[in-house]
């Protein structure tokens, strides 16, 4: 697991190896134990490492026989030793035992088509001396990052984070404003985009190839849920039971400590089963929790560690905004306000102290339909179906007369939600469900002087090109579909990647393996959920590994308390940064709606926490980047 950068200067310009320094030593907390350099007339490479696999001899950058093609490399490949074996038997001759040294050779034997046959998560990046080639690619999912910015002149600049890429000297920091509406919606900012002009992401499942000062980009990957398979509810149980154990067993492969997040949820605590199932001494689980038991899934994970035999670990988070925030700012180097990257930052600080490689439970609900949500989209679907008459009359009349708290998540509060979007198409209903500030919020809280800047750009686009592309027979694998290329790359992933190489700590995900997630968009959709049952093909699986009274519960997901954070501990901390002179002043959002948000959240009359998350996170990104 590393962190890699890079440049290609058009126009031969020499490359600066002073420049390729500064860039790399941006990113050392994603490899601390080595760095490697290679610079070749217009081009440079290099990374960090930690050290993972063949510990002795995997220094980058590699080379192959006849070193006209170098590669840094970031991430895993689980099936290396299986593909050296063929490479070798195709006259290749390699030099080290390092899964790096099997991607050049690979992409030797058969270029670009080379990634069809990796297993695992990666960044590469590849020059080729002869062909005058710079070649990029990110994994299906988007578990490696990969940053570029393509010139005016052309030249091609390339990196893992943020702060590598700003210290390239012809990257500037200009603000792309349709991305921070875009963050605005849905608490990231989805790829391509980012919050720079000049900066773009590598899309998952995409390769790039830079040649004389020109760039073309293709994906290679797409899973398809148009195939159906014919299969009994028994037989899927024991196939997604077999893909899930081989896809962990892949994934314990290390030369250093390993161990497992464990949330004492449906997926983690399948994983953990598992590996406790293929381990010889116990496994080591590390789980995170709150002092507010609302929030605390302690109780489950520990009963899981129990159950299998793990060595189990705890940690309660007590937030402290002022260790916290600037090092999330600066490590996402983007606006970003998922709020559990509080937590997922702390676990992995905790675990980092005990062993180098952590797998977790990452994917299966994007796979398995595991969200309320996906539930919520079919009984929508039903609804629709009810006369509109009997609909306003005699079902949301009386649902909405129902006393519900403006503070507390209760289920009337949810029914209530649910019926705001249910009449509309699948589309709008569910950008709604996925955005913070709704799109009349953002149109009354935006300034004219910010909308001007947006120039009327279309949030919806992000989710509104996969739910037309779903290739799925019904509303759950179209949605499915689009969290797999939109909530899970650009939210998730990135939370996972960023919290865990802060703390030079390498994530494994044993469900987003891609045999695992081409499998789930085989099967039947009333498998996945049967019955508006969330999650149940894979609740039966994990009820053959652990206490059904894990399984069987409400999902509480890995929410983080910040609501009352910011009327108690944080409260003086949100006042100082967002009613400070320069955040009301920033130009983006109308100084009034901040000043209420704050206000009625304080006062305990509404509950913005997560629109005061958002333009928390937002402001403290354009003080430590901008300003």
């Amino acid at each position: 697991m590393c962190g890699i950068i890079g440049f290609v200067n058009n126009a031969a310009r020499a490359a600066d190896r002073e420049v390729l320094g500064a860039m790399n030593a941006a990113i050392v907390h994603r490899g601390p134990d080595d760095d490697g350099f290679y610079l070749n007339e217009n081009v440079g490479l290099a990374m960090r490492r930690l050290a993972i696999i063949d510990l002795a001899s995997g220094k980058q950058p590699m080379h192959n026989e006849d070193r006209t093609k170098w590669i840094v490399f970031n991430g895993e490949i689980y099936n290396y030793r299986e593909l050296r074996e063929d490479l070798e038997q195709r006259g290749h001759r390699f030099y080290t035992h390092s899964d790096t040294e099997a991607i050049v050779h690979l992409y030797d034997e058969y270029g670009v088509d080379c990634l069809q046959h990796l297993r695992g998560m990666f960044a590469i990046a590849i020059w080729d001396e002869t062909e005058k080639t710079l070649f990029l690619a990110r994994d299906r999912v988007g578990k490696k990052p990969i940053l570029y910015s393509h010139q005016a002149n052309g030249d091609l600049v390339f990196g893992s984070e943020f702060q590598a890429m700003l210290k390239h000297p012809a990257v500037t920091r200009e603000v792309d404003y349709a991305a921070i509406d875009s963050y605005l919606t849905y608490l990231c900012v989805p790829a391509p985009q980012t919050a720079f002009t000049q900066i773009r992401k590598l899309e998952p499942g995409h390769w790039l190839r830079w040649h004389d000062g020109k760039v073309e980009t293709q994906r290679y990957w797409l899973p398809d849920f148009s195939k159906k398979i014919k299969i009994t509810e028994s037989e899927a149980i024991d196939e997604t039971t077999r893909i899930l154990r081989e896809a962990t067993r892949m994934r314990m492969i290390s030369e250093v400590p390993l161990g497992a997040f464990l949330s004492g949820g449906v997926d983690s605590s399948a994983v953990v089963a598992l590996m406790a199932q293929e381990s010889e001494t116990p496994v080591k689980t590390f789980s995170i929790g709150f002092e507010e038991q609302d929030f605390s899934e302690l109780k489950y994970a520990r009963h899981v560690a129990e159950h299998v035999g793990a060595e189990y670990n705890e940690f309660i988070v007590r937030p402290d905004a002022l260790e916290v925030l600037p090092l999330l700012v600066d490590h996402y180097g983007e606006p970003y306000a998922d709020s559990s990257a509080i937590p997922t930052y702390y676990v992995a600080k905790e675990t980092r102290k005990h062993v180098t490689v952590a797998l977790n439970g990452d994917g299966g609900d994007e796979s398995f339909a595991g969200y309320e949500r996906y539930m919520a989209m079919e009984l929508a679907e039903m609804y629709k179906s009810i006369p509109g008459f009997v609909r306003k009359a005699l079902i949301e009349g009386p649902v909405n007369l129902l006393p519900s708290s403006p503070l507390k998540k209760t289920r009337i509060r949810d029914v209530q939600r649910f019926f705001t979007s249910a009449n509309e198409d699948r589309l709008p209903r569910y950008h709604r469900w996925m955005s913070t500030f709704k799109p009349a919020v953002r149109a009354e809280m935006y300034t004219d002087d910010f909308k001007a800047r947006i120039n009327g750009s279309k949030t919806s686009n992000v989710l509104d090109k996969w739910f037309s592309r779903a290739n799925g027979l019904g509303v759950l694998d179209a949605t499915l579909l689009t969290d797999q290329m939109t909530y899970l790359p650009n939210d998730l992933l990135v939370k996972v990647d960023i919290a865990t190489m802060a703390n030079s700590l390498e994530a494994r995900s044993p469900f987003l393996d891609h045999k695992m997630i081409e499998f789930a968009a085989s099967l039947p959709e009333n498998l996945k959920m049967s019955r508006l049952r969330t999650k149940s093909l894979l609740k039966k699986v994990a009820a053959r590994l652990v206490p059904p009274e894990v399984v069987y519960r409400r999902k509480m997901g890995f929410g983080v308390p910040v609501g009352k954070w910011f009327r108690g501990e944080m409260k003086n901390f949100v006042r100082d940064v967002l009613l400070s002179e320069t955040s009301l002043k920033r130009g983006i959002i109308k100084p009034a709606m901040i000043e209420r948000y704050v206000a009625e959240h304080t006062r305990g009359e509404q509950d913005h926490a997560f629109q005061i998350w958002s333009l928390l996170m937002l402001e403290l990104w354009f003080q430590r980047f901008i300003d």
